[in-house]
């Protein structure tokens, strides 16, 4: 194997770790999203809010049908929080997720 050919394999593996990193922490993310999301509602049903907004992020690809799902929620409810309240609340969940997964795996 020549040293280019290692250099390649390493790439696709730290391509391949990152990914599940990723994956990892935006699972974790979302259900943050949602017990933050259901205490705004002021929703007792947890473990039902969970799956829903979880299943909510499957619907197409990248954050914007979970942030639709919230966005749609909180107006269905009278909660008021700005898109940018949503938004940043998504990144700094994530943020702590990925810290959170790095440190324990």
């Amino acid at each position: 194997m020549t040293t280019f050919d290692k250099r390649g394999d390493a790439f696709e593996n730290k391509f391949a770790h990152d990914e599940t990193l990723r994956f990892k922490a935006t699972a974790r993310r979302n259900k943050q999203l949602a017990l933050w999301a259901a205490e705004k509602l002021g929703r007792t049903d947890l473990d039902a809010y969970v799956r829903e907004v979880i299943a909510s992020d499957l619907e197409e690809a990248g954050d914007e049908d979970l942030f639709r799902k919230i966005r749609s929620d909180f107006d269905a409810a009278g909660v008021t929080q700005s898109d940018h309240q949503i938004r940043r609340t998504m990144d700094e969940l994530l943020t702590t997720a990925m810290a959170e997964i790095k440190t324990t795996g």
